[in-house]
């Protein structure tokens, strides 16, 4: 059961953090983007795996439309990129990524894999999770967008699982409510930090 108090300090952040976003100018995203997505190359080429679970950016969200092609190339040959699919309940199943144009329109204006569905579980195989956030806080501890997608697929993600939030500049905060069951990241990537590992 979530903490109720906690809902509006949740929602005050989140709306101070997302209207900040929009403010900021197309040339300091698409810069931003390329950091972000250079930084996390370097983590991902020194971690070496096999399968990465990532998203699709929308709108100013760290990262850029370009992430699933620039997470693919990453890898090996061999190697795939799940996406994630919404649920009509909110919750996430996944799908091998194969490309821009085997991305179809889904829903809350966010783009989606259009083959084979892996099941919810799928998400447990990744050794890398790549998350959307708002803000994560000193602890690790991720606000999200409010939908508790997110929530419930990295309960399913092992805990030696590297966990890694992309942000920008001024979204790592002091604090973020959260719960006991809820899971912490291991990582953030920043355009002016790079990647700051954060206590486990």
């Amino acid at each position: 059961m979530p903490d109720l108090s906690d809902l509006p300090r949740k929602a005050t952040l989140r709306a101070a953090l997302l209207n900040r976003r929009r403010s900021l100018p197309a040339p300091s995203l698409e810069d931003a983007s390329a950091r972000v997505v250079a930084e996390l190359a370097t983590l991902v080429r020194r971690q070496g795996p096999a399968c990465v679970a990532g998203y699709v950016p929308v709108g100013a969200e760290p990262g850029g439309p370009g992430l699933p092609d620039a997470l693919a190339g990453m890898l090996s040959p061999e190697g795939r990129v799940l996406l994630p699919v919404v649920l009509p309940d909110l919750d996430l199943d996944w799908a091998v990524y194969h490309g821009p144009y085997s991305l179809t329109p889904g829903p809350h204006g966010l783009r989606e894999p259009s083959g084979r569905r892996l099941g919810p579980d799928s998400i447990a195989t990744a050794e890398m999770v790549v998350v959307p956030a708002v803000a994560v806080d000193v602890r690790g501890a991720r606000l999200g967008r409010g939908g508790g997608s997110y929530d419930r697929a990295l309960a399913r993600v092992p805990p030696e699982t590297l966990v890694v939030a992309l942000l920008h500049d001024g979204e790592v905060v002091e604090e973020v409510p959260d719960e006991p069951h809820d899971r912490r990241v291991g990582a953030v990537i920043t355009p002016g930090h790079g990647l700051v590992m954060l206590p486990a």
